[in-house]
């Protein structure tokens, strides 16, 4: 028995690289961080964008995440851009007892 065909969603440094689009695909370009210029189109059939995306680098350090929001700009093209990154408080900002 053959195994269902599977497809993800390509991405690409090149943004003239993969545009054949239909009319409800959605085409979308990543600002910032590791995914930097990359467009990803995404297939109608796949639904709407999703409103947050998280990109996880695994090496042999800590494991890096970054989060992309999304921001419409008209229908079917978007921009995922980098979420600022949290800030967590130094010890010395810590609140003593």
């Amino acid at each position: 028995m053959a195994a269902p065909e599977q497809r993800e969603a390509e991405l690409s440094e090149d943004a003239t690289a993969g545009t054949d689009t239909g009319a409800d695909d959605a085409v979308l370009l990543y600002v910032g961080g590791p995914l930097d210029g990359r467009v990803e189109i995404r297939q109608a059939r796949h639904g709407d964008p999703l409103p947050t995306v998280t990109h996880v680098h695994l090496h042999g350090g800590p494991k890096v995440v970054h989060r992309y929001d999304l921001e419409p700009l008209a229908d079917g093209v978007g921009v995922y851009n980098l979420r600022p990154p949290a800030r967590k408080p130094a010890r010395d900002d810590a609140v003593s007892d």
